[in-house]
């Protein structure tokens, strides 16, 4: 039982878009409808929601890369750069105030 649950959920509802609550929630229902005991629920409200952690920092690693390389692709400066141009512009001024 517990593995078909895991299985729904992680293809049905997408373990990413579960919270802490609905997970215990539903456990909770399934204890209380005979369906597992409670050990097999707080196992389930482990698994699931250790899956759910990691599947959130899968998803946030992979949009951060897509945004990265949309960013790549747009060729725009970065702030590393604009702080460089700062810099020797700043270094450049004192040379030629020295200069005077």
């Amino acid at each position: 039982m517990i593995e078909l649950v895991k299985k729904t959920l992680l293809t049905g509802v997408g373990v990413a878009a579960l919270s802490k609550e609905k997970i215990e929630d539903l456990a909770k229902d399934l204890i209380e409808k005979g369906k597992m005991t409670e050990q097999e629920g707080k196992k389930l409200v482990d698994q699931l929601l250790s899956s759910s952690e990691e599947a959130r920092q899968d998803l946030q690693k992979q949009i951060e890369e897509k945004i990265q390389a949309v960013l790549e692709k747009m060729d725009l400066a970065k702030k590393s750069d604009f702080d460089a141009l700062k810099l020797e512009i700043e270094e450049l001024q004192k040379k030629a105030d020295q200069a005077e």
